[in-house]
């Protein structure tokens, strides 16, 4: 953290002989990354779209505000682009992409789940291509989530910040993914990734999540007692850094101000808070302002992330699904960034978290994603919920949670009642529906 007084000039000569540099603004924020095999932006709008064909609904009047899409997310995102009913109007986008990892993942049950085989520039364009879909599919108050893990992260916030705006940057977001990592002989333990939140603009959906009070945190935060009333209380400095040359910079009580900083109130009102006893006078004479602990409140949220691992032990809950991620924290992101009633996207919705996180709170959504098993587990954990990774490796149980869809007997109109869905699959998929999950006629 910078200690300093912030200012916007140098005090001399900021360059040598008088040279400027011709720096503006607009050129300050604009940062692009160049690689071989990037698109122009109409190009990606222009590349093919899907088709797709429902081949299995809801018998329920709410199933079109759900829809599970299974195929190629990038055709599918612009077949979205090109429906008024979705387009501009997406609250909430969370993707948990590939990390270009150079590896194929397997279930639970040791079947290939997906692949992340991309590298380089044609990993980077992959990314990108996406993004500038899902900004023009946002809302102009809408938000978005990245997670990826430090193999490429560092490069797609560069993509990001060409596509949303270095403006429209809010947080760089790091999470413990993991327990202690013991393979620290030459490095660290690497036991974090990150999320990146971006917004469409300067105005957006926000309700600031905050973490419940302990006693331990209550007495460490507000060490303090007020002999008047009881009441805890921390003293914080009742000066700000930067010079004023109006009633905050003037003497209060015979004291200036320390140098570089002003008073964050004017004299006045530094008068009738010390009337009202808000001011803390220390032995020495130093005032201090006194802030009442508030249990209503809550601790904000912050953006390095503690307790969101994913599978810390064999009882948490899970579908088997590789990279599953925590569905607490999905349920923190879908609750800060969108309102019931909202439309949720997820374009890499792999298991299905981000979808049931927005389920659990009254939010619409649209999940995308190629892999047959993701189809399968987003449905599963629609129909049979989530179970504990012990399940997956007892011999006795294993054969109710193999990771084929469920049987076409049960595959009945019927299904889903808590969250109607709409299951879409991409006309290139079709052949794959007809064998792995029903017949369609």
């Amino acid at each position: 953290m910078a200690t300093g007084i912030q200012k916007t000039r140098w005090s001399g000569e900021l360059f040598p002989d008088g040279v400027l540099l011709p720096f503006s603004k607009k050129l300050m924020n604009r940062t692009e990354l160049h690689y071989h095999g990037k698109k122009s932006v109409q190009e990606i709008f222009d590349g093919s779209v899907a088709d797709t064909e429902i081949i299995w609904k809801s018998n329920s009047l709410d199933a079109n505000l759900n829809t599970l899409f299974w195929g190629n997310n990038i055709e599918i995102l612009r077949k979205l682009i090109k429906d008024d009913s979705v387009c501009k109007k997406v609250r909430l986008i969370y993707i948990d992409p590939p990390y270009a990892t150079n590896s194929v993942f397997q279930s639970t049950q040791q079947s290939d789940a997906y692949q992340d085989l991309l590298q380089g520039p044609y990993y980077l364009e992959f990314i990108r291509e996406r993004l500038v879909l899902l900004r023009e599919l946002l809302a102009d108050d809408g938000s978005i989530y990245i997670h990826l893990d430090d193999n490429m992260a560092f490069e797609v916030k560069i993509l990001l910040d060409e596509v949303f705006g270095k403006q429209n940057f809010r947080n760089w977001i790091t999470r413990r993914k993991c327990s202690t990592k013991n393979t620290t002989k030459n490095q660290y333990g690497n036991v974090s990734d990150y999320v990146m939140f971006y917004t469409k603009g300067p105005e957006y959906v926000w309700n600031r999540p905050v973490d419940l009070w302990t006693d331990e945190k209550i007495v460490k935060e507000y060490p303090c007692v007020d002999p008047l009333n009881g009441r805890r209380y921390k003293k914080v400095p009742i000066h700000a850094p930067g010079t004023r040359n109006g009633e905050t910079g003037q003497p209060w009580r015979g004291m200036l101000p320390p140098r570089g900083k002003h008073w964050q109130y004017t004299p006045i009102r530094l008068d009738e808070m010390d009337a009202n006893g808000e001011i803390y006078w220390s032995p020495s004479n130093n005032p201090r302002r006194k802030i009442y602990f508030d249990p209503e409140s809550g601790i904000p949220k912050q953006d390095i992330w503690l307790e969101y691992r994913d599978s810390i032990n064999q009882n948490v809950k899970v579908t088997g699904y590789p990279t599953e991620k925590n569905l607490c924290m999905l349920e923190l992101i879908v609750q800060a960034s969108s309102n019931p009633g909202d439309l949720v996207l997820d374009c890499f919705c792999g298991s299905g978290t981000t979808l049931y996180a927005a389920y659990l709170h009254e939010r619409n959504w649209i999940g995308i994603d190629n892999s047959f098993e993701a189809i399968c587990c987003t449905l599963k954990r629609f129909h049979l919920g989530t179970h504990s990774m012990g399940d997956y490796v007892k011999p006795n149980q294993k054969e109710h949670f193999t990771f084929e869809l469920l049987d076409p007997s049960h595959f009945s109109p019927s299904l889903f009642p808590p969250c109607p869905l709409t299951l879409e699959v991409q006309e290139e998929f079709t052949s794959i529906a007809e064998e792995k999950l029903f017949h369609v006629h």
